[in-house]
């Protein structure tokens, strides 16, 4: 039975070429698997890079209800789909340069504060990746931690309290059963990501460039870059993906889309090749990943890891489309979101039919980044709307509800910066 076939819908909770060498090929396609499912940074390159090695995790984690998977990704009915979690943890090497955020997280719970869903259709292969804001506020399925202790349902909490329900070794299946119930989606992978890999990553890759409309300045990350083109690595690449009251409205939603921003560069540069053909490169930013990364154990298999690289290696930057899970102001609460179940609804339809994404949403003032050009690369063919198919054929593409933010890496966005002391 297909995975769309068993979609359950989304409710509201409580009212709401010349061929290369074996090596620069392998790097290649395990490069372009990281590019399209990378969240804050910190991608899947760390449980890439460990698996092709030998280097399993023992700390691998068990996805409750994990049926048996097909050895051959081809196989997956409906495609497949990877969650990536960054959790807001103070690592000891990097603690120092949080200051008081650091100092006074002591005994406080590790949230989850990034969530990214990753689905790869079947073919022709398309890749969408769903962003989830840590406001979200959402049903918190039954969690067992790693000693046994279950931990009851909760009709209705923000979804970065789901990891710390799960447990330190119960979190990551705890957020997977949570993003499942709320989209319907069977998770066949997923992986935990720290931010502090961050800094040694970017720097790994000679850094990412940026584009900013209007200039940043924010206190609380202390991230200064006036307007105009930046590399940012480093601390500063950590700075712009945390910068929350630095871009648009100040709000978290703003903050995702200065995130995907990022992302869509990141793949534009890895595909290019400035990575991807660099072998010496490759093989640092597979050395720095590799403590960031605790995966499931349906990631352990290298082979499997190979198979997602395959599926994708040809995906056209307009088919590569990050997405905001959409959601309204939650009437309880004016600091919180809940799902807009139509707009979702929508969504996750044009997923499982395997259409091409045609974003809507004209950003405002309010948004975190605002739309650039087209990209111009000899790799990439893509204007930002798909092109309508001639009259009386059928088409490929849905247009999105206008309420769901985004973009496709065929697009540049620019963050839309403000001064906030």
């Amino acid at each position: 039975m297909s995975k769309s076939s068993t979609r359950r819908r989304p409710v509201a909770r409580h009212g709401q070429l010349n061929s290369p060498s074996a090596v620069n090929q392998l790097l290649k396609l395990v490069g372009i698997a990281v590019v399209v499912v990378l969240v804050s940074g910190v991608g899947v390159l760390g449980f890439v890079a460990a698996s092709l090695t030998g280097s399993v995790s023992a700390n691998a984690v068990e996805l409750d209800g994990q049926k048996e998977l097909p050895p051959d990704i081809a196989a997956y009915e409906g495609g497949f789909d990877i969650l990536l979690t960054g959790v807001d943890t103070c690592e000891d090497k990097y603690a120092h340069l949080f200051g008081e955020r650091c100092e006074k997280r002591t005994g406080d719970a590790t949230l989850n504060d990034v969530n990214l869903l990753v689905h790869v259709s079947a073919e022709p292969r398309r890749v969408t990746a769903v962003s989830f804001p840590r406001d979200l506020m959402v049903e918190i399925p039954e969690c067992t931690d790693a000693n046994g202790t279950t931990r009851s349902a909760m009709s209705k909490q923000p979804l970065n309290a789901a990891y710390e329900h799960g447990g330190e070794k119960g979190g990551l299946n705890c957020v997977a059963k949570t993003i499942s119930t709320l989209t319907g989606e069977d998770i066949e992978f997923a992986a935990k990501l720290t931010f502090g890999g961050v800094i040694e990553i970017t720097d790994a890759i000679g850094g990412v460039e940026v584009c900013l409309a209007n200039p940043i300045k924010d206190s609380a990350t202390g991230l200064d870059l006036a307007a105009g083109e930046h590399t940012v690595q480093g601390l500063q690449a950590l700075q712009f993906l945390r910068t929350r009251k630095g871009v648009g409205d100040g709000s978290d939603l703003g903050r995702i889309g200065n995130q995907q921003q990022y992302m869509s560069s990141l793949a534009r540069k890895m595909i290019s090749g400035e990575v991807l053909g660099n072998v010496p490169v490759m093989l640092r930013l597979a050395d720095t990943a590799l403590s960031n990364v605790e995966a499931s154990t349906s990631l352990a298999d290298p082979m499997k890891i190979v198979q997602i690289a395959l599926a994708v290696k040809s995906v056209p930057f307009e088919d590569i489309v990050f997405v905001q899970y959409p959601a309204v102001d939650d009437p309880s609460d004016p600091n919180k979101v809940v799902p807009d179940v139509a707009a979702a609804t929508a969504l996750w339809d044009a997923i499982s039919a395997n259409k091409q994404l045609q974003i809507t949403h004209e950003n405002t003032a309010s948004d975190g980044v605002v739309v650039k050009d087209p990209v111009e690369d000899g790799d990439a063919s893509a204007t930002p709307t798909p092109t309508p198919a001639p009259s009386g054929e059928p088409t490929d593409v849905v247009a999105l509800p206008d309420s769901i933010k985004g973009n496709s890496a065929a697009v540049q966005t620019c963050s839309n910066g403000n001064v906030r002391g």
